[in-house]
């Protein structure tokens, strides 16, 4: 089991951060990381080139990591509502209640842009209305957890047989 240095160009899941230089086994970078424009050699010569990079990087790193940060709690404290088509006797969803429906949401009525794919929904499928919690990865190892209420799109039928109660004389 040899193990190689690599350092990488981009952030690759469960391996590390961009311009991380890190150990993997020699296969996985000779066949994966490298061919894919995920890593390059860790020589010397690239290893100074890189840590120059990272020089250069390290203010905007940290105004990123601040921003980060912020939007971390600022999602902490959302109570989101998510609109959908709902049966009227069972309160079931027709479907389910996906990530690009949450990240919409949080576009439309906090003007935050998260991508969808960084979402995560601890219970598998929401097909039922009521509250839920959802996490989403910010940055690194930034995290925010935020809650969401699923409701029907339309308004119940006590709200539409509602009259109102004008001026009656």
């Amino acid at each position: 089991m040899a193990l190689v240095e690599v350092i990488l160009k981009q952030d690759v899941p469960k391996v590390g951060y961009k311009y991380d230089t890190v150990k993997v086994k020699a296969g996985y970078a000779r066949n994966f990381l490298i061919p894919k424009g995920y890593a390059i050699p860790a020589t010397s010569s690239n290893k100074k080139m890189y840590q120059e990079i990272k020089k250069q990087r390290s203010a905007k790193e940290e105004k990123t990591l601040a921003d980060a940060k912020a939007l971390a709690e600022k999602l902490n404290q959302v109570r989101l509502i998510v609109k959908t088509k709902v049966a009227q006797n069972t309160g079931r969803i027709y479907g389910s209640v996906t990530t690009a429906m949450i990240a919409d949401a949080i576009l439309d009525q906090y003007n935050f842009e998260v991508d969808r794919k960084t979402i995560s929904i601890p219970d598998e499928h929401i097909k039922q209305i009521g509250i839920y919690k959802a996490k989403t990865h910010i940055y690194r190892d930034i995290y925010a957890e935020f809650e969401f209420e699923v409701i029907s799109d339309e308004p119940t039928a006590e709200i539409n047989n509602q009259q109102p109660e004008d001026n009656q004389e």
